[in-house]
């Protein structure tokens, strides 16, 4: 059974829960900084982890000091979704582990 896309407002409130995420088109975002490469690097794995448990992955963008995220739901035709919602929370709870800001 597909995924229900969430309605805009659903969108704008849930937003207003993940401070520095934002909704880019069809999609939620959000780039953190981290203090090193080694630290980007370390985060993209343990969201890898993350996505693979959730069987929900986002795309995701290494740069030298920084890491980026953009997801959305492909089963509700790349419309946003509670799914997203829980990565971004997921990811939340650990990027300060990371030193990520």
């Amino acid at each position: 059974m597909p995924t229900e896309p969430l309605s805009q407002k659903e969108i704008e409130d849930r937003l207003r829960e993940l401070p520095g995420w934002s909704q880019e088109g069809d999609r939620i975002a959000r780039t953190y900084r981290l203090g090193t490469h080694f630290a980007a690097t370390a985060l993209v794995v343990h969201v890898a982890r993350i996505q693979e448990e959730l069987d929900h992955h986002s795309d995701l963008t290494l740069g030298y000091d920084t890491v980026g995220l953009t997801v959305n739901t492909h089963d509700a035709g790349g419309a946003i979704t509670e799914k997203d919602f829980t990565l971004a929370a997921r990811v939340e709870e650990i990027a300060p582990s990371h030193g990520a800001r």
